[in-house]
């Protein structure tokens, strides 16, 4: 059985029970080295996720008879590595019903909570390894990205600053740790800033008017 448990947004206490029950019935145990550091108890076996994908699939499917775990960030079908596990296997029906997915509280579901914001009609993205269509997607009234060190908070107000409009972005910094931060400024105000070194963020960009 391959289930991929979502580990919230990082501190322990964001862990469902059920993800932590999965990992103790746990014999593998798959994920980033910051995941698996989080486990130190861990008596199985361990295996250190890295981007060799095909690789990890290849894997899976030479050990249908175990019980594996891998270790997802926030929610494992939030642009995170459940989709690329549930796509490949719903194509091999007999190992398709050995996949489950315990859901996680994603980074995006904690900063909306944090800061009061109703996740009613807000549009959900990320820019980890793509380029977003900004003419698309800054249409939206309300907007939640997940980013990376490539686009980030203030490619995002550049972007925001260049089509003219007027937008508050909110920018959660490593959610849920000790060193959380939460900051609410205007498009402006992050362009002014310059190019800062930010810890690992949420953006939710909201309309002015």
């Amino acid at each position: 059985m391959i289930t991929v448990v979502g580990m919230g947004p990082g501190a322990a206490a964001h862990q469902t029970r059920a993800a932590l029950a999965a990992i103790r019935q746990a014999e593998v145990l798959v994920g980033g080295q910051r995941h698996l550091a989080a486990f130190p108890d861990f008596r199985g076996e361990t295996r250190c996720l890295n981007a060799d994908m095909d690789g990890l699939m290849r894997w899976l499917e030479q050990n249908p008879h175990r019980q594996i775990v891998v270790l997802a960030s926030g929610d494992p079908l939030f642009y995170g590595i459940g989709k690329r596990i549930s796509e490949h296997f719903v194509g091999l029906p007999a190992k398709g019903q050995n996949v489950r997915i315990i859901s996680g509280i994603s980074s995006v579901q904690y900063l909306c909570a944090r800061i009061l914001l109703d996740m009613n009609d807000i549009y959900l993205t990320s820019s980890h390894g793509r380029k977003p269509d900004f003419d698309w997607l800054l249409q939206h009234e309300k907007i939640a990205m997940v980013t990376d060190n490539v686009i980030g908070p203030y490619q995002i107000a550049q972007e925001i600053r260049l089509r003219g409009q007027q937008r508050r972005m909110v920018i959660g910094e490593n959610l849920s740790q000790e060193n959380e931060q939460i900051v609410c400024l205007s498009a402006e105000q992050v362009v002014q800033r310059g190019d800062m070194d930010y810890g690992l963020n949420v953006v939710v960009i909201l309309n002015e008017r």
